[in-house]
């Protein structure tokens, strides 16, 4: 079970990783982003067939990004993933849907049946029609890279990063609650079941054993792993997990992708704003982008940084001089974060000035869907540059 992965994680060579924040239908910009880092690679190599999970050796995401890094470990193109929102988009992220989502069952709501269909294809698998089962599942042999979706368990009140780590302690087939045996559509589906948005997911572990056991999973965006990166940095190398690839900064890559930065600055504000309703809806975005932000700080000063933003002004952005690469034993990494800044500022920067900075940080702005993907391709654009930035991997 799972020998090709098996043989990928103990290769020899440098490894890469690929992680995708959270961010709704954001995760266009991701989407974007990848989408020329993917055509890069495919030029930089000479292969124009290349896939991401040609390249990338570990996969991972939180919330849309979840879906995302499934898709790019299930071999799609990054043309697939991207018609897979443009077309899924509105039932995907549309808060607007959700009373129509309560006429549903939590698996048969069109989210749900849209994942089942879109992994089983892009795996292999004829699609589940009328009550056949979805084939494609956490351990399946089809899937190209290491992946990890970071979800919470609701019911432990704790966060929960899932992998189809074959040397993980709940991924042993002798267990009866083996984590490999769950439904990959399902997994996914857990990790973007953000409160308001959808329902909770409920997966059964165990199931057709003597003790199955229910947890209820939502949306990994109200964790503090928003943005997964340092997360799978930690899986790939402390030793509980058993994967344990070497560090260095000529050993691992690790490349962050956001959905846009933008602080929900209110210069106006007065004491008397500050009521309950006020912090129920403003606390959440703030604390899932400072710790966002948090994560990349760490993999900036744990990894040697070779783009990215400012963090703030008094910080900068902490990339190291390509004069400087490697010369630092410390650093553990090469470290790459793509984040758009979708301020009216940061829109003015990259020729977008028309384009409303209040619609490119709402999670479920469906009907902007084209000027989110204006804003990754010309972020992309400006930005990415794997020969500099990938160099030596």
């Amino acid at each position: 079970m799972q020998e090709k992965l098996r043989e990928r994680i103990r290769a020899a060579g440098p490894k890469k990783i690929l992680a995708c924040d959270g961010g709704g239908i954001l995760g266009l910009m991701t989407v974007e982003v990848l989408a020329a880092i993917e055509d890069q690679l495919r030029a930089r190599t000479g292969s124009p067939a290349l896939v991401l999970a040609d390249w990338f050796d570990f996969t991972c995401g939180t919330s849309t990004g979840a879906i995302i890094a499934a898709c790019v470990s299930c071999g799609m193109s990054m043309d697939e993933i991207r018609k897979f929102y443009v077309d899924s988009g509105q039932e995907m992220f549309d808060k607007a849907a959700l009373l129509m989502r309560l006429r549903y069952s939590y698996n048969d709501e069109p989210l749900a049946n849209k994942l089942k269909q879109e992994l089983d294809r892009a795996l292999g698998y004829p699609l589940p029609t009328g009550r056949r089962k979805p084939k494609a599942t956490l351990g399946d042999d089809r899937l190209r890279t290491l992946l990890m979706m970071v979800m919470r368990n609701h019911t432990t009140d704790s966060p929960w990063p899932i992998s189809n780590n074959p040397f993980g302690k709940y991924n042993q087939s002798d267990r009866a609650d083996c984590n490999l045996r769950l439904p990959l559509w399902q997994l996914v589906r857990a990790s973007t079941a953000a409160p308001t948005f959808f329902p909770p997911e409920v997966v059964i572990l165990g199931e057709g054993s003597a003790k199955p056991y229910s947890f209820l999973f939502v949306d990994g965006g109200v964790t503090t792993y928003n943005n997964p990166a340092y997360l799978a940095y930690q899986m790939a190398t402390a030793p509980p997990f058993g994967i344990q690839w070497p560090t260095g900064v000529d050993q691992m890559l690790i490349v962050s992708v956001g959905t846009g930065r933008a602080a929900n600055a209110r210069p106006d504000l007065k004491e008397s704003d500050l009521w309950l309703l006020d912090h129920a809806k403003t606390i959440p975005s703030a604390l899932m982008n400072a710790a966002s932000d948090g994560w990349d700080m760490s993999c900036r000063i744990t990894g040697e940084c070779r783009f990215g933003d400012d963090i703030d002004r008094e910080i900068g952005n902490l990339v190291v001089k390509k004069s400087d690469w490697g010369k630092d034993p410390k650093r553990h990494f090469a470290y790459v974060r793509y984040n758009p800044d979708v301020t009216a500022d940061g829109l003015r920067k990259l020729g977008l000035g028309k384009i409303s900075a209040k619609a490119m940080s709402q999670m479920d702005s469906t009907d902007n869907i084209p000027d989110i993907q204006r804003v990754g391709t010309a972020y992309a654009t400006k930005y990415v540059d794997t020969d500099k930035h990938f160099a030596g991997f």
